[in-house]
């Protein structure tokens, strides 16, 4: 199985002369769920066979918190001026981070109408509501005056959305935009699919709301065309999308030059998916985009520096965010039995067999490959912090992982940090027998299990005593 995130990563793979086929090679970006119901983001989930019957994870939990790990994800105003700089037409804008700082930008825009827009990542801004009592977290204005006072209510307050927590998100930054006119709104997206082994283009005429229904509703408006990576968008693609998207005469041109200026972008800053809804045309006669979401490849950080530099974290989950400092994987459930363990898969395994048994796990928890001793101890960290946990679990297949550096890991972690609940151990593979030379000789409470079933039974009986 070869796994690519990005263009320039596959693009690297076939110059040497390396082949790949549909079967052995994973876009993992396309397994984005509010893309479902396209026929990229569809293929790829029914590929994966997540059927509720089969997959306790993903149906015992619907009423459990869970906060999934998140990656790198720019604000409306980051990605406005990473296409700015790549040559994509946007509306002219100004960032403003107190309320005399906005009113001077709406001064300075010397636009007709004005957009101001509370920053934050997440949908549904516009239907969202302040604690400071305004409602919306997107005003339209043509008095540029008023942007100070409606900016006064929106910084330093929480705006709940539909997509935030109950209590809200505060809002930290505010954009103020030139507003237009739009007379047509198209949906226009680079994505990575797996069946095409590569880029593609997926457009439709019917923009400016949710695709999914668009999709479901008239699959024949849904446009796609494959990009070859060394070729890129031909003229003859761009032009065939911007047709099909509805521009007519001059604007035909026009968005076909948009559409590979966003690929250039795609490729530039290793993007994993660039959506652009609405790509719009105004009554003057320009292709604008209007609102875009792009999504990066993690695994090109070291190249890609100064966009990973924009990273806010500041709305990211504090448990999860210092988890990913120590390269593990995060997520927060509502149960109190802690799960430490190596692989996504055996996570969600280990998470339905707790499930199976009584209990209710705590946390997702996953060490990855090539741990080290210090991971494991920051790992154990993080679950003791968390006053629901009231047992941990340990369930470790070593393949490329050293059992033993696990329980000399897990053996540092008991004496340093007084651990106080119940640690239930099942390590098979690599090592194994040294691994349970070291945990049998430590002297620590530490409870055995053979297998996984017996691991979990153990786990739940600790927190039933």
């Amino acid at each position: 199985m070869i796994i690519f995130r990005n263009v320039n990563a596959l693009k690297t793979y076939r110059r040497h002369g390396l082949r790949t086929h549909g079967s052995d090679v994973i876009f993992t970006s396309v397994l984005r769920v509010n893309m479902a119901a396209s026929m990229i983001s569809q293929a790829a989930l029914r590929g994966l066979q997540l059927s509720s019957s089969k997959h306790l994870f993903l149906d015992k939990f619907k009423g459990s918190r869970l906060s999934s790990r998140r990656w790198l994800n720019l604000q409306e105003y980051q990605s406005k001026k990473l296409m700015e700089q790549s040559g994509v037409a946007v509306q002219r804008f100004y960032v403003a981070d107190t309320a005399s700082e906005a009113l001077e930008a709406a001064k300075r825009l010397n636009a007709k109408e004005i957009v101001l827009k509370a920053q934050i990542l997440a949908g549904g801004r516009g239907k969202g509501v302040f604690d400071s009592g305004l409602k919306g977290g997107v005003h339209l204005t043509k008095d540029p005056t008023v942007v100070g006072d409606l900016a006064k209510k929106m910084l330093g307050f929480n705006l709940s959305t539909k997509q935030t927590p109950k209590e809200g998100v505060k809002v930290k930054t505010v954009m103020v935009a030139e507003a237009l006119d739009i007379t047509r709104e198209t949906y226009f997206a680079i994505l990575m699919d797996r069946s095409c082994n590569g880029p593609v283009m997926v457009g439709s005429p019917q923009g400016g709301m949710d695709i999914e229904e668009v999709a479901a509703s008239t699959p024949e408006l849904i446009f796609k065309e494959v990009i070859d990576i060394f070729e890129g968008v031909r003229d003859d693609q761009a032009l065939r999308m911007a047709s099909n998207l509805g521009f007519k005469g001059h604007l035909e041109r026009q968005a076909a030059d948009q559409i590979k200026k966003l690929y250039d972008l795609f490729l530039k800053v290793d993007a994993t998916q660039v959506e652009v809804n609405p790509l719009g045309e105004t009554p003057e006669g320009q292709v604008v985009c209007f609102d875009a979401k792009i999504n990066f490849d993690d695994n090109a950080e070291f190249r890609q520096k100064a966009v990973f530099a924009m990273d806010d974290m500041s709305e990211s989950d504090p448990t999860e965010s210092e988890a990913a400092k120590w390269d593990l994987k995060y997520i927060g459930l509502d149960g109190n039995i802690a799960c430490f363990v190596n692989g996504a898969g055996l996570a969600m395994a280990t998470c339905d067999i707790i499930d199976l048994h009584g209990g209710k796990p705590a946390n997702f928890l996953d060490l990855g490959g090539g741990v080290q001793e210090r991971q494991v101890y920051e790992a154990f960290k993080l679950l003791t912090a968390d006053p629901k946990v009231e047992a941990i679990l340990v369930n470790i297949f070593g393949g490329i992982v050293n059992c033993a550096i696990i329980a000399n890991g897990i053996t540092k972690a008991c004496r340093e940090l007084e651990l106080k609940v119940p640690l239930v151990v099942r390590l098979e593979g690599t090592n194994v027998q040294e691994a349970k030379r070291i945990l049998a000789e430590s002297g620590l409470p530490i409870t055995s299990a053979e297998n996984l079933d017996d691991a979990a039974k153990k786990a739940v009986a600790a927190i039933k005593k």
